[in-house]
């Protein structure tokens, strides 16, 4: 109920359209109840006088003197007929009150089909808004979500738990609200009807009650484990997709293949157990059905051929017909219900898990008095800072580090040391759990995220390509960036000439992830980007290592114009930009252990200079012929 509670906030828009939707429904349920009404004064009105007359050896078909039954009883509410009435005038009434039965079946079709466009329209549009929703709170979530959860997972929440909503909030939950009403309308009108005799027709309804809350308690339980089945199976596709080519060079398609079945096999067993429930309340309601109608047909038949009333009810041919056909009409939303209670529990299954993505929190958020950044100068300071991943799990210790505007800090240090934590926490992707990191002197938590990152530019090892053309890959930092900035910023970084020969120059469109580019050729249009949204600090990670040398050439020319006048953390891999860098920090298990310039660490004999002698010293030659990466003075 909470969740379905939840649900209704994103209907409650809509109202009028559901208010609408509801009058069809009363307007269609109200039709369903008189139907039967109608059916037992066809034959109390109609067809038991006619037939009592003829049998009694009355007159022939179009001479007077028919019985005016139809006249006196309190049920024939729709006869009117006198006693001068023919045998032909009740077959002319009987045709009409059938005429107006067949009415109201068309009616109630024409209804249901307008209820169903309605729903599907208003569910359409909710659908929309619940998806955009979501998708605005993972572009809202810090990194560390990312980091502990799987993203197959995550678009599993938006696309396959989502379509699981889109399933019931149609048809099925209009049937199903429907339905409740028919029932309780039923209900009602047997007890105003014959009280005794509704409460015999009832006497099952109570175990139908019993049996689908049962039912449906173990299905919503089994559909939950499906959602999280089918999650997992979506992040082991989508994981090993994009490891298509390792699990190749590796030989591992086998492993895989077979991680892959028993992923499957557990949303397959998830779900046969959930489809088991669903699949065995139907039947049970069925035949519980059955024998409310066979206690009705049994109990009315028997007093009506003795000739007794029922607790003061005079019981007729037709009034058992009517309470057959309410008993059906009562047992029959019961069962559709439980037939629709399949997608409607596996929607609320899924709306659980796309709520449960809505309620988390993003680590990081804007407080409440924070402001837009100022223009940044490029003072960046590190006051002791302590941060952690996991609680407990320290992986910077009391780091203490000021970068004056426009200087290269270079960060070196083993594996593992803390060297990423320091670039992450600059542009306040993750928070420190004590200390400040500051900018300009104003605490990075001080303003809002989306301003400080605004002037923070980022180039990473492995960068990110999107789908679509060159043009729009560089503008994505700068979107209101016009083309000839795009192409300025591709010059600089020593791109434009490789772009002029791909096959639509800048309006070609990439691959995935930049399919069909090179390592290098990423990393340049990266620099690119970075450039475009000209920013005052900057942050980068080189991936020189693994091109070839005259694309580390072009790179570091590249650098040396990004670099210009721009306070910049470099986590270096070459040592030509470690050479030239204003200030080098040496880390290792979160501290800094060393700092100064390339020249001072390397007479100091300590740890730098064993790391640069096992881990720089073997391209000194090459750097020696790469153009410096600090700026020659201007002309």
């Amino acid at each position: 109920m909470a969740t379905l509670a939840r649900l209704w906030t994103y209907f409650k828009r809509y109202w009028p359209l559901l208010l609408l939707v509801v009058a069809l429904v009363v307007a269609g349920t109200y039709m369903q109840v008189l139907t039967p009404k109608l059916t037992g004064q066809a034959v109390d009105c109609y067809l038991t006088p006619a037939t009592q007359w003829l049998l009694g050896g009355g007159a022939s078909a179009g001479s007077p003197g028919m019985p005016a039954t139809a006249t006196t009883s309190t049920n024939c509410w729709y006869a009117h007929l006198g006693p001068e009435a023919t045998t032909q005038d009740y077959i002319a009434g009987l045709g009409k009150l059938i005429l107006l039965i067949a009415g109201l079946y068309a009616g109630g079709a024409l209804l249901n089909g307008l209820q169903f466009y309605l729903m599907t329209y208003a569910g359409q549009h909710v659908l929309r808004n619940l998806r955009v929703a979501v998708f605005e709170h993972i572009h809202r979530l810090s990194l560390g979500y990312f980091s502990k959860h799987e993203a197959g997972d995550v678009m599993t929440r938006i696309t396959m738990d989502a379509d699981t909503i889109q399933q019931a909030i149609s048809f099925p939950l209009v049937a199903l609200v429907q339905g409740v009403l028919l029932i309780v309308w039923v209900a009602v009108t047997m007890l105003t009807e014959s009280p005794a005799y509704a409460a015999i027709s009832l006497v099952v309804a109570p175990f139908m009650f019993l049996a689908t809350v049962w039912f449906s308690n173990q299905a919503r339980k089994a559909f939950r484990r499906v959602r999280s089945a089918v999650g997992n199976v979506n992040a082991s596709l989508e994981e090993n997709i994009a490891a298509v080519r390792e699990a190749q060079a590796f030989n591992r398609e086998a492993e895989n293949i077979q991680h892959f079945n028993e992923s499957n096999a557990a949303s397959r067993d998830a779900s046969i157990r959930a489809v088991s429930y669903t699949s065995a309340l139907s039947p049970t309601l069925e035949a519980l059905g059955y024998v409310s109608m066979a206690i009705v047909a049994g109990v009315g038949g028997l007093f009506l051929l003795k000739g007794q009333n029922l607790s003061g009810t005079a019981m007729s041919l037709g009034l058992i017909i009517s309470f057959i056909a309410y008993t059906q009409r009562f047992n029959q939303p019961i069962s559709q219900i439980s037939v629709m209670w399949t997608n409607i529990q596996s929607a609320i299954a899924g709306a659980e898990r796309i709520f449960g993505l809505l309620d988390t929190p993003p680590d990081l958020q804007d407080r409440s008095a924070a402001v837009e950044t100022p223009p940044i100068q490029g003072r960046v300071e590190f006051d002791h800072v302590y941060a952690e991943y996991e609680p407990g799990e320290l992986v910077l210790c009391d780091v203490n580090l000021v970068a004056e505007p426009g200087q290269i800090v270079a960060i070196v240090g083993p594996t593992g040391a803390g060297k990423t934590t320091i670039a992450n926490l600059v542009p306040r992707f993750y928070d420190v759990k004590s200390g400040a990191v500051k900018v300009d002197g104003i605490d990075v938590r001080d303003v809002t995220a989306a301003s400080l990152r605004a002037q923070i530019g980022i180039v990473l090892q492995d960068p990110f390509l999107f789908s679509t053309t060159v043009m729009e890959n560089i503008r994505y930092g700068n979107p209101e960036a016009t083309d000839e900035q795009v192409i300025a910023a591709a010059r600089l970084a020593r791109v434009d000439a490789f772009i002029e020969r791909l096959p639509d120059g800048y309006n070609t469109v990439l691959g995935e992830r930049g399919g069909g580019l090179s390592q290098g050729q990423r990393q340049l249009i990266a620099i690119a980007r970075a450039a475009l949204t000209d920013p005052r600090i900057l942050i980068l990670d080189e991936a020189t290592s693994s091109v070839d040398t005259r694309t580390e050439r072009l790179i570091q020319k590249a650098l040396l114009e990004l670099l210009r006048g721009r306070t910049s953390f470099v986590i270096a891999h070459r040592l030509s930009t470690i050479r030239n860098a204003d200030q080098v920090l040496v880390l290792n298990d979160g501290e800094i252990i060393e700092r100064g310039r390339h020249d001072e660490l390397l007479r100091a004999h300590g740890f730098y200079y064993n790391l640069y002698m096992s881990q720089f010293r073997r391209d000194i030659d090459f750097s020696e012929e790469v153009v410096p990466a600090v700026a020659p003075p201007a002309e």
